[in-house]
């Protein structure tokens, strides 16, 4: 029997459709959420995710504004900008897209956005609350969008976490490590690998619960995945023949319980997911 698609966009638009209804009920109390999205330069792949971003916030009534700084800015003004968006009572969230320019200090850029306001959960002080989350109720407010997708998509089976192996292949600050975190905060028993990982097919044939987020298309074979289990493949991978992604569909859903698609698995759940962040920062800050 093969496995069950796991449909990131039922599963987004059901979330959506929540949050829309929270948005107008926020609307009555007087609040409107707001996102700043913030791209530096013209890389034409950050500007249609930050269209689509834009456009998401539109459906379901957050107002959007876009900051658009030429590719060549420096760093000082740059956060300049981002102190004044702190400061502002209309924006609840800041986004600030990346990839930056080389010139540009990422780390030290991320540094200035507000943590109450960041929405896509990359403030240092944001990350170490993830780190020393022991449980669920310990996490900080905004996790990493991706992750939080992810852990969405696995509660949508209707597999518990708590207890379960699960092998995490990746270890990106932008969606392995924080994964890996938000499992153990569910109390699985979690292993992280990599590309010095030794005969990965081992340890991951013992995951009921396997996360990829390597970058390596259809990496994962079917003989390395443990029958039954939940796949999640984060990967997007661009082919001749399309986007693929990091596990190899047509074998995996012969063995898999549960497997995500690529497209229209995890990517969905990003935006989604930063909306979430973006209502649930407007809240906070009008007390709700």
């Amino acid at each position: 029997m093969g496995a069950k698609i796991i449909d990131g966009k039922q599963v987004a638009a059901s979330i959506r459709q929540r949050l829309k209804e929270e948005v107008a009920e926020l609307a009555k109390k007087g609040v409107t959420p707001g996102l700043a999205t913030v791209l530096v330069g013209e890389d034409p792949a950050s500007q249609v995710y930050v269209r689509m971003k834009e456009k998401a916030c539109g459906e379901i009534g957050i107002i959007s504004k876009g900051i658009r700084p030429p590719a060549d800015i420096p760093q000082e003004e740059l956060i300049a900008q981002l102190e004044e968006l702190n400061r502002d009572p209309a924006i609840h969230g800041i986004l600030v897209q990346l990839p930056l320019p080389k010139h540009l200090n990422t780390a030290e850029v991320l540094k200035h956005v507000s943590p109450e306001k960041d929405v896509d959960g990359f403030h240092p002080l944001n990350l170490g609350k993830l780190l020393s989350a022991k449980y669920w109720d310990e996490l900080p407010k905004f996790v990493p969008c991706t992750p939080a997708g992810v852990i969405k998509l696995i509660d949508s089976t209707g597999v518990e976490i708590e207890g379960k192996q699960a092998v995490v292949v990746g270890r990106s600050i932008i969606v392995g490590k924080p994964v890996a975190m938000l499992l153990l905060a569910r109390q699985a028993t979690v292993t992280m690998c990599h590309s010095r990982t030794k005969d990965l097919g081992a340890v991951t044939r013992e995951a009921d619960i396997l996360v990829v987020a390597a970058g390596v298309p259809r990496l994962i074979k079917g003989e390395m995945i443990k029958p039954g289990a939940v796949v999640i493949d984060v990967g997007v991978n661009r082919l001749e023949e399309g986007l693929v992604g990091d596990v190899d569909f047509d074998q995996a859903k012969e063995v898999a319980g549960y497997l995500t698609p690529v497209p229209g698995g995890v990517g969905p759940m990003t935006i989604t997911m930063l909306l979430a962040n973006t209502v649930r920062a407007a809240r906070e800050a009008a007390g709700l």
